[in-house]
């Protein structure tokens, strides 16, 4: 930012209007005020003026109280929405995470079960073949003490 800008920031859109309202108040009062006109007329125009400004700062009243209200109908209705879709999205992720819990435990069940057998088996090898070769250590054994 420069110099300038920096000194002189720059009004946000409603603080322009509404000091431009205020302006067209003001110059609407000095208009009036210095017209030559009668003081009895001139008091009848600006309590004329002033039902007119009274009435449409009501009607722009209305119309921000019912905008803001749809506004927050809106809100309300897409933060419902969107409570519902995380929900949804949490429960669907649940259930995943719960399915794929109990698959790796099947898979950890049935690899278990085949390592045991796997084990079971060597085992098994293991016995026969130190049998196989203790047989075979007697009979040599017999043969070279007779």
């Amino acid at each position: 930012m420069n110099k300038a800008e920096t000194e002189y920031p720059v009004q946000s859109g409603s603080n322009f209007f509404k000091g431009v309202f205020i302006g067209g108040l003001l110059g609407a009062a000095a208009a009036l005020l210095f017209a030559p006109k009668a003081g009895r007329e001139l008091r009848g125009d600006l309590s004329d003026k002033l039902s007119v400004v009274t009435d449409k700062t009501k009607e722009v009243a209305s119309v921000v109280t019912e905008k803001a209200t749809d506004l927050a109908k809106t809100v309300s209705s897409k933060t419902t929405d969107l409570a519902k879709s995380v929900n949804e999205s949490k429960n669907t992720i649940m259930e995943s995470v719960k399915q794929a819990s109990a698959d790796v435990a099947d898979d950890m069940k049935s690899a278990s079960g085949d390592v045991a057998g796997d084990v079971k088996s060597a085992s098994k090898d293991v016995m026969d073949k130190s049998a196989d070769a203790s047989s075979d250590i007697r009979r040599e054994l017999n043969k070279t003490s007779y």
